[in-house]
């Protein structure tokens, strides 16, 4: 999973937002549990392209929550 651009979330409803922040969450979630168990990562850069892209979403559902 690519990082989602600007662009392409504005195209995105308030659903299509929130399902892909649960999917991310749990993928991040995965990485973590792996970390954890002193497993190697294959992308270590994975966990902070995550991590902005979450952050991202949540800046576009916050103004959609607001109406």
């Amino acid at each position: 999973m690519a990082i989602i651009k600007k662009k392409e979330l504005k195209k995105m409803s308030k659903e299509e937002l929130e399902k892909k922040l649960k999917e991310l969450k749990e993928e991040l979630m995965k990485i973590y549990a792996q970390t954890k168990l002193k497993r190697p990562i294959k992308n270590p850069g994975r966990i902070k392209e995550i991590r902005r892209t979450i952050a991202r979403i949540l800046t576009y559902l916050n103004p959609k929550n607001k109406k």
